[in-house]
């Protein structure tokens, strides 16, 4: 790996020549270097090769003296405000996606792991009916439970594609020059990151779906020390009907990668649409217009949201068969999603993928791979909502500002 810095490069200075007396020399081909506001918290970047957008508020940066003033007339207010509003926006899509989301994912999943369940929840009007009757009966404590557990599950994902890809030569990112080695290293990666995760993500996926009702106050740390019994066959007992690790590792697999391809393909499309959309739009160089700032950071944030709901509604029905395949044997009990009190014990003997994908079709019909589908749409909901009125907010703030 090339290192991305010149010679004589300290991290705290560029020093191209030898140190002068009274500080360091100016060069005029630092502009490169200066670093960049830093990507937006929550965008996955799943598109190949490319980075957030920056904007570029007042005249570009050329030479500066050290007895000069580096920013333009109003450049510092301006580059404050363009971290500020990218900060503030990929943090609100964060919090959409993470924690407010968190009801839709909890209910999602009783729903597709519960096959006695009567109605399957395809609309959000049923689902929404369904939150009311599990808050009322448990408490809001019930619609968020297990979202600790989610956030364990990405830094295990994260972390450990990161150490993966220090020391193999499989790439954690494509370059725009990519070939066809460098995507099968890259998805390679991606498979590994998933098998890594595995036993992490069923303990966290039967916190979610635990009902509130007959389990004790969970941990913090109990999704580890649950990941790693699973994975070392040791911890809680479970039924003779537990699958192994070994048998759910390609479904695990499966799902994992073809989400990121999805994600990756549907994004980049979003992207280019939009690009091509707003190019005749585009403000002058020098123009300092609030919408300008706005846009340099929304793009990505729509095509990052398209991404995920494209790849989530295409892999719904195989998401259904890998949860029901990940919470047999585990003893688990969630809540009656017909009713929204009492309980249910999931009881499947699926005998794999193949033999899952069977009986749901003979005994549930084609509907029974969507249920609880209708949490999908008030997730999504909940999301662009939120997004339009941080754009609005941040729109109304930006102008009173400048």
């Amino acid at each position: 790996m090339h290192p991305r810095r010149p010679e004589g490069f300290d991290g705290l200075g560029y020093r191209g020549g030898r140190e002068e007396l009274g500080g360091f020399t100016a060069k005029a081909d630092l502009g490169h270097w200066v670093s960049t506001p830093p990507d937006i918290p929550g965008s996955r970047n799943l598109h190949w090769g490319e980075k957030t957008p920056q904007f570029v508020a007042g005249t570009p940066l050329g030479v500066a003296g050290l007895s000069e003033d580096p920013y333009p007339a109003g450049g510092a207010s301006s580059e404050q405000l363009n971290r500020f509003a990218g900060f503030g926006i990929g943090l609100a899509s964060l919090f959409t996606e993470n924690v407010l989301a968190h009801p839709c994912i909890v209910l999602r999943r009783q729903c597709q792991v519960n096959y006695h369940a009567r109605n399957y929840h395809l609309t959000p009007f049923t689902i929404i009916n369904l939150m009311y009757s599990i808050n009322k009966a448990q408490g809001p404590r019930a619609l968020w439970k297990g979202m600790g557990s989610t956030f364990i599950v990405q830094g295990i994902t994260l972390g450990s594609e990161g150490i993966i890809s220090e020391f193999t030569p499989l790439p954690r990112e494509l370059s725009y020059k990519w070939n066809l080695k460098q995507i099968g290293g890259h998805l390679l990666l991606k498979g590994l990151t998933c098998v890594i995760a595995m036993p992490f993500y069923s303990a966290s996926l039967i916190e979610t779906v635990q009902s509130e009702i007959i389990r004790d106050n969970p941990g913090i740390l109990d999704c580890l020390k649950e990941g790693i019994g699973r994975a070392m066959g040791l911890g809680v007992p479970h039924s003779k009907r537990l699958l192994p690790l070994l048998a759910l590792t390609f479904p695990t697999v499966l799902h994992g990668v073809l989400h990121y391809i999805i994600s990756c393909i549907i994004q980049k499309l979003v992207l280019l649409f939009l690009k091509k959309e707003n190019s005749p739009n585009l403000p002058a160089e020098n123009s300092s217009s609030v919408q300008s700032m706005l846009d340099a950071y929304f793009p990505e944030l729509i095509a990052s949201f398209a991404a995920s709901l494209c790849a989530d509604v295409m892999l719904y029905p195989l998401e259904t068969v890998l949860h029901r395949l990940h919470i047999q044997g585990t003893r688990t009990i969630i809540d009656n999603t017909d009713l929204g009190y009492e309980v249910l014990p999931i009881n499947s003997q699926y005998e794999g993928m193949r033999d899952c994908i069977n009986t749901i079709k003979r005994e549930e019909g084609i509907f029974g791979f969507y249920k609880g589908f209708g949490a999908v749409v008030v997730q999504y909901t909940l999301h662009v909502a939120l997004l339009q009125l941080t754009k609005i907010v941040y729109t109304t703030l930006l102008q009173n500002v400048s």
